[in-house]
């Protein structure tokens, strides 16, 4: 009875023991442990940030932090130091011998204002679409860093722009999680509406045909070029109507079609008609495009006549149809004489032969006298 007695009050101490233990380590303060990197969206690096289990010190600021958008080192011994001046110690360094600090930052790329800026302007104040728009900036707009807390868009607040002198002067807007006023970006600069215009790469003579060697694509203002600017496939393969310079752009009214026929030149007279089709050599007294009349020497007869160009070095010459002859005599033939005589001014003069016409004719039988 006794030794149940001494056996039961061990297990208690025992387990009181146990317990006691396991209360005291629940009040230990794990041991502060060194960070090798470090990341803070603020402009202050805390104890907190550099260091794990900081405990009641954690809000305390030592160091200033980096640039926005940037990474900086610590040398470990000199954190250290600035962590026993706040009754920091036995830090666990890990063997570390420095630690890198990085401030995060929302970015902003300069191509992306510029962007912003065109689409503020974008069909304001008789200004056309953001693509066209040309913009110089008073200042280089470089990418701009922010405050990750500014988390909202980038909102026109003040748009104005001057079509005198080009001039606008844009307000945005960005809203921030941390302070009740948005962030403000101001950007001031000109605006130039653009088109995209074929500019000549070399002189051009007049009536010399364009090439596609000749043209390059180009964005011009506007105001320069006008309303009638030529767009590369309508240029290539067109006639010049007067010489003209390299480097200009090309306007609607400077362009022609072809001459498919020049003056001197020698053509093809062709004389095409029922039944008929005639070709004779000439010599053209002007030029002209598809669709153009001009003025050929028939080379043979050396008479002048009119015709429609109709392709490279042809004009078809035409006469006007004879209406048909009220008469009573029907023949076959008759069609063709009168496309031929029609045609005596493209052909030599030549001696015809007789055409025998076959006619019909009932001549009256007088009744024999008995």
């Amino acid at each position: 009875m006794i030794v149940r007695s001494l056996l039961l009050a061990t297990a208690l101490l025992a387990a009181t023991s146990v317990a006691a233990i396991g209360q005291v380590r629940d009040d230990v303060i794990a041991a502060p442990v060194l960070r090798a990197s470090v990341t803070v969206s603020g402009d202050l690096v805390r104890i907190g940030d550099v260091i794990d289990n900081a405990g009641t010190a954690a809000q305390i600021a030592i160091y200033r932090a980096p640039d926005l958008g940037t990474t900086g080192s610590l040398r470990v011994a000199q954190v250290l130091t600035a962590l026993r001046a706040h009754q920091v110690i036995g830090v666990d360094t890990r063997d570390l011998k420095e630690i890198s600090i990085t401030r995060l930052a929302r970015t902003l790329e300069g191509k992306d204002i510029e962007l912003q800026v065109a689409r503020a302007l974008e069909r304001k104040h008789g200004l056309g679409d953001a693509a066209n728009l040309s913009l110089t900036f008073d200042r280089d707009v470089q990418d701009l860093r922010l405050e990750t807390s500014n988390s909202g868009a980038m909102q026109p607040a003040s748009v104005r722009y001057e079509p005198r002198n080009n001039r606008f002067d844009v307000t945005f807007e960005i809203a921030n999680d941390s302070v009740a006023a948005p962030t403000k970006l101001r950007f001031t600069g000109t605006a130039v509406e653009t088109v995209e215009a074929a500019v000549l790469a070399r002189g051009v003579e007049r009536n010399e045909v364009i090439k596609s060697s000749d043209v390059v694509i180009e964005r011009r203002p506007k105001a320069e070029v006008g309303g009638d600017v030529a767009p590369r496939d309508r240029a290539v393969g067109m006639q010049a109507r007067k010489q003209l310079r390299a480097g200009q752009a090309l306007k609607i009214a400077d362009l022609a079609k072809p001459d498919l026929v020049q003056r001197d030149q020698s053509v093809t007279l062709i004389y095409e008609s029922t039944g008929l089709y005639l070709t004779i050599r000439g010599k053209a007294l002007e030029g002209g495009t598809e669709g153009d009349v001009v003025s050929v020497m028939n080379l043979q007869s050396k008479r002048t006549v009119s015709g429609v160009v109709t392709g490279r070095g042809q004009v078809s010459v035409s006469t006007p149809r004879l209406p048909p002859a009220a008469s009573d005599t029907t023949s076959s033939l008759a069609p063709a004489a009168s496309s031929l005589a029609a045609a005596s001014s493209l052909a030599p003069a030549a001696s015809a032969a007789p055409v025998a016409v076959a006619t019909n004719s009932t001549s009256p039988v007088s009744p024999k006298a008995e």
